[in-house]
């Protein structure tokens, strides 16, 4: 019999309760899941970071910790926390990103907004270049980013992967380090940031580098909002050197009524939506997870601690 303790927002409950004792009566693990357990009697812990448990010292035979969200940033950095750590990699959450990348990329390439927002009644035909014509940039190839550069590139786009360490993806242009991210920058028309937020990331589009990108390039950022320099890409936007941004993540959210960003006429702002756990397929994944862990098999996803992610 193993401990696992839910550590989330009492409506996530009523959502994971059922599939994720099924699935660990399918591993053949037996469990005592609950969402109040001493501390001391805590073998594992399923958690998500807005439950408002913030303090693990009491938890003094923990095993490990599954995340419930893809992002670890608001974990990673707890001292008190000193057990592995697994991230949330979820098919459905992966299937959604795919869906929401590829629709914005397909957007501002064919230009659809211009016909959308269109007021007058002018006939003014404005054609495309095909995919294989346009080059994008994908910076960060993790999970999601991987997925999203390879869907992409199934659609015939010219996709430069970009990462801190060298990869190698089929399809997949893959650069890396400081000088590969020049590179990337400097010929990618559309710009897609799906990277952690670490202190090695934040900012990682500022002036400089936003002045790398070819006149007119667009922004497509479901990833994390520290990740670009607000102020220089208000800047790089009016003065015409970025076209347009499409930013579903900010650095604090909801996003203020005052924001620039709402009312600029090249941002379009999407309420952190790109993606979204899917109870189904995460309940599963957790479940599966502890119970790889409980038999004495490392748990999957685990995030480095040094790394941040």
């Amino acid at each position: 019999m193993i401990n696992v303790l839910f550590s989330a927002r009492p409506e996530a409950w009523d959502k994971y309760r059922k599939p994720l004792l099924d699935t660990f009566a399918a591993e053949r693990v037996e469990v005592n899941l609950a969402t109040q357990m001493d501390p001391e009697t805590v073998d594992w812990i399923i958690y998500a970071p807005n439950s408002g448990l913030e303090d693990f010292s009491p938890f003094t035979r923990l095993q490990g910790v599954q995340n419930l969200w893809a992002g670890v940033e608001k974990i990673v950095g707890n001292p008190t926390l000193k057990v592995p750590l697994a991230r949330m990699v979820d098919p459905g959450m992966t299937e959604g990103m795919i869906e929401w990348v590829t629709g914005h990329v397909l957007r501002n390439h064919l230009g659809m907004d211009v016909d959308i927002k269109r007021t007058d009644a002018e006939w003014q035909p404005h054609i495309a270049p095909l995919a294989r014509d346009r080059p994008v940039a994908m910076l960060g190839l993790g999970a999601l980013g991987s997925a999203c550069a390879q869907a992409l590139s199934v659609l015939n786009f010219d996709v430069h992967g970009w990462s801190r360490s060298a990869k190698q993806i089929d399809g997949i242009t893959c650069h890396h380090g400081d000088s590969g991210l020049s590179e990337v920058l400097s010929v990618a028309q559309i710009v897609v940031m799906l990277l952690p937020s670490t202190p090695a990331t934040e900012n990682l589009l500022n002036a400089d580098r936003l002045a790398m990108l070819p006149r007119g390039a667009m922004i497509v950022n479901p990833g994390r909002g520290p990740l670009i320099d607000d102020e220089a890409l208000i800047a790089a936007l009016d003065s015409g050197q970025i076209g347009h941004a499409t930013l579903d993540v900010f650095r604090i959210e909801p996003l203020p009524q005052e924001h620039p960003f709402w009312a600029h006429p090249n941002v379009t702002v999407t309420p952190h939506i790109a993606s979204e756990t899917r109870v189904a397929s995460a309940a599963v994944l957790a479940a599966r997870n502890i119970a790889r862990a409980s038999r004495g098999e490392q748990m999957h996803n685990t995030v480095d601690y040094a790394q941040g992610y």
